[in-house]
């Protein structure tokens, strides 16, 4: 006869309750389920009619005075569209941060007395680099030259904030933006920022990269205006 073969089970581990709560708690369960129903501005009532749980249930729920179980929370996912394992991934801590005047540095640009503008960065606040927000001082010198931004694959918002009038030509488009004024573009194409007269224009400046622009391949879109665009060098006051 063969030598028999023994399979080995997985040993059985006993579930610690006190555990379990730890872990439900540390996923604020009853919060999340209480932030769904409020954005749907949804009562308790409505919420047991739709997942045939009682209110007082679900309000002990909220409060985390019972343990759900991953058959109610399936009926509550379901109400909200939800996968179940919403509930139990680590939430995204809140940001808060802040950008002290005193504490920025503002670095002027260009040759001396021929700098075209001076550029205060707090990009620091953004982690990610999902947003580059800089405020930019455009001096009368740029008037000649001015500034031009690089070329990306994403959009820029510009809010004249201060000063004298803001000069923004796109392409071929030229338009003047007064304090208070603002655009929304597409980064994709060739554009130039100055001061419009001989008094500075102080202005906040938003990129916006899109998303897929991390994967570091290029639309046809933004190959195009490059091509385009890209090398054009024309005069603020043509």
């Amino acid at each position: 006869m063969g030598a028999r073969t023994e399979v080995l089970a997985d040993p059985i581990v006993a579930v610690d309750l006190e555990t379990v709560e730890s872990l439900i708690e540390q996923r604020k369960l009853g919060d999340r389920i209480k932030r769904l129903r409020l954005r749907r501005s949804m009562g308790l009532v409505e919420l047991g009619e739709k997942t045939g749980l009682s209110a007082s249930f679900l309000s002990q729920l909220e409060t985390g005075r019972v343990v759900p179980t991953i058959r109610n929370l399936a009926r509550i996912a379901m109400v909200f569209s939800k996968d179940l394992s919403y509930f139990f991934h680590a939430e995204r801590e809140a940001l808060f941060r802040v950008s002290k005047k005193k504490d920025r540095v503002r670095l002027p640009q260009g040759d001396g007395a021929d700098a075209t503008y001076i550029a205060e960065s707090f990009g620091i606040l953004v982690p990610d680099n999902t947003m580059r927000p800089c405020i930019a001082e455009f001096l009368p010198a740029s008037r000649q030259s001015g500034f031009r931004p690089s070329v990306f694959q994403g959009f820029e918002i510009v809010v004249a904030l201060s000063g004298g009038s803001l000069a923004v030509r796109y392409g071929d488009r030229h338009e003047v933006l007064e304090t208070g004024d603002a655009v929304y573009l597409d980064a994709g194409t060739a554009r130039v920022y100055a001061a419009a007269s001989d008094k500075s224009s102080k202005a906040m400046i938003i990129s916006l990269p899109r998303k897929d622009a991390l994967s570091g391949i290029p639309s046809p879109a933004y190959r195009r205006s490059l091509m385009e665009n890209g090398t054009k060098r024309q005069p603020l006051n043509a």
